[in-house]
């Protein structure tokens, strides 16, 4: 029935202390649409998903070593390669766009330990996400959600203060960096600006962001693109959306969409008009 038809999504902006740290929240609810599978694409942000009702079902991880499986919570970091998420129909959540520069202050650990991987996020953040969990189900609107969010994330914050120094340079800010310039700053550059070796900074990157900085360019630059793509479907041509971000020609930007993606862009488009049309974001 039509009246049974749910689908809501709803972004908001970290408090301000976490912003730098965490990018957005988006929160999401569908019931009675029609079932898909959904590409978790490559992006310069770690995922956190805290699910509502129904478990997030993974039925492919960037890494294809890693099981499919039902995730409550999922954390995840960095990655090369797309996941493939079902949707049966029916999810509701929260997704928290992490910047890996957050992750040793919010999460408590580098970035790097979970590149290429999708985990429980219950085993990597314990009791107190647990009971966030517990707050957002019970919880009666999405304001008063991200507020839960906001709440928990700040402590965690004050209580891990103290390590993030150990990601300051020259990680931080080469990685700005490459996040202002597209993705389309060579690596020697780079590391020239910030007076260490190119092989100091590829292993710091590793280490800290989970890819060395010329893969993370390459996300940069594909989320870039991706992302004016959705804004703008049927309106804008590839050889244009290509050359504005940097890449050789179109049969590049196809090249790169194969690797990151696995599907062509028109493919990628096709598949995500529904949730694009409706401002829909759904999870990783």
């Amino acid at each position: 029935m039509a009246g049974d038809l749910v689908d809501e999504a709803v972004r908001a902006a970290p408090a301000p202390p976490l912003r730098g740290l965490v990018g957005w929240y988006s929160g999401y609810r569908q019931r009675g649409v029609p079932p898909a599978r959904h590409r978790g694409l490559p992006s310069p942000w770690l995922t956190l998903i805290i699910t509502l009702d129904e478990p997030l079902s993974i039925a492919a991880h960037p890494d294809p070593r890693d099981a499919p499986g039902d995730y409550p919570t999922l954390l995840g970091g960095l990655h090369l390669t797309p996941a493939l998420i079902e949707m049966p129909g029916r999810q509701s959540g929260i997704q928290v766009a992490i910047s890996p520069l957050g992750a040793r202050v919010l999460l408590g650990l580098p970035a790097g330990e979970l590149a290429g991987t999708d985990v429980q996020a219950d085993d990597v953040l314990g009791a107190d996400l647990r009971e966030v969990h517990d707050r957002l189900r019970e919880a009666s609107c999405w304001a008063a959600r991200f507020a839960a969010v906001d709440d928990w994330l700040l402590r965690r914050m004050i209580r891990h203060d103290g390590v993030r120094a150990a990601s300051a340079a020259p990680v931080a800010g080469a990685w700005q960096r490459l996040l202002s310039a597209g993705g389309r700053l060579r690596v020697d550059r780079l590391a020239a600006e910030a007076a260490v070796s190119e092989r100091h900074l590829r292993n710091r990157f590793r280490a800290e962001i989970g890819l060395t900085p010329k893969a993370a360019a390459r996300v940069i630059r594909f989320d870039l693109a991706r992302r004016r793509l959705a804004g703008r479907p049927g309106a804008l041509d590839l050889a244009t959306l290509a050359a504005d971000c940097g890449y050789a020609d179109q049969s590049h930007l196809d090249r790169e969409f194969g690797a990151l993606a696995a599907c062509t862009p028109s493919d990628w488009l096709a598949q995500e008009f529904r949730n694009i049309q409706s401002g829909h974001h759904p999870p990783t």
